[in-house]
């Protein structure tokens, strides 16, 4: 033979699955995301866990993409807007909003209002002039129904909820954003990147929410979830959100995105005592439906 086929590489047979995957696997490891904003919402200050999460998240990952992101610090800086927009969409703002939201939000809202996002994601992806496939459409109206059910059935808004459909609408956003990151920039020095410039504009909200609500107090019940957040639901999460976009397209990943009410809400109710009534179990069966339906348009 005179070429070897690259082992590594995903064949185009396992692209959708792999890509499916990898949105799956960050769907559920943000799920815990919420439960720990909301578990940590009279403890420490929304500025200032988006702060340490991302501090945390930039020390995990610098092992793996600083090196490369100064090998490509030319391409980096040919690419500055996008990148500092992306910085700015999916760093500094949307997890301060949702950590802003779990002041007065239960775990199990915030994730079924997150669950709006892949409308967006969609929405945006079709502007582009991507097609989506009928089974994804009808996926997608599925899915959104039983949201949209589940919100309905509840005891109606509070502020936080508001803040949720800010941050809903940030990360619908950041994830179409993603569909133009320029296919020579690496995924491990894109995500060292905005990591680092989105910690760095925190920095004057941090300051501020130092001076006016002070520290928090270090200890198992504050640090341990700021680690978990910072490795898990941010430098690895973010790796395969990012990753699952480059392969499957905004949309598709957009529709696992569902499952994360239930995620949250079981969560939510193992962890923090959250109540998971009829209503809620009928609206993810059709979440559920509706993300099956749409992975597979």
């Amino acid at each position: 033979m005179t070429a070897v086929l690259d082992r590594t590489a995903p064949t185009t047979r396992s692209i959708p699955f792999l890509g499916l995957a990898l949105a799956a696997l960050a769907t559920v490891v943000w799920s815990g995301s919420f439960v720990t904003s909301r578990a940590l919402h009279d403890s420490v200050p929304p500025v200032q866990q988006a702060f340490w999460r991302w501090l945390v998240a930039l020390v995990a990952v610098a092992p793996f993409g600083a090196r490369q992101a100064w090998r490509q610090r030319k391409l980096i800086r040919r690419h500055l807007g996008f990148v500092l927009l992306a910085s700015l969409l999916g760093v500094t703002v949307y997890n301060t909003l949702v950590n802003q939201a779990g002041l007065t939000t239960p775990a199990a809202n915030m994730g079924m209002i997150m669950a709006a996002s892949p409308v967006l994601m969609a929405v945006f992806e079709r502007a582009s002039g991507v097609r989506l496939g009928g089974r994804r459409i009808a996926g997608l109206l599925i899915a959104c129904a039983g949201v949209l059910l589940l919100m309905g059935g509840g005891a109606g808004f509070v502020s936080g909820d508001l803040w949720m459909i800010a941050a809903a609408c940030c990360f619908g956003s950041y994830s179409a954003l993603l569909r133009r990151r320029p296919a020579e920039l690496g995924g491990t020095a894109f995500l060292f990147t905005t990591f680092l410039l989105g910690t760095a504009l925190l920095l004057p909200a941090q300051a501020v929410s130092l001076t006016v609500q002070g520290g928090f107090t270090p200890e198992a019940g504050t640090v341990l979830p700021l680690v978990y957040v910072g490795v898990f639901s941010s430098a690895v999460a973010f790796f395969a959100w990012n990753r699952a976009i480059s392969l499957v397209g905004p949309s598709r990943a957009g529709v696992v995105y569902y499952l994360q009410p239930l995620c949250v809400a079981l969560l939510s109710w193992a962890v923090l005592g959250e109540t998971v009534g009829p209503t809620q179990l009928l609206c993810m069966a059709l979440i559920l439906g509706g993300v099956m339906l749409g992975a597979a348009g």
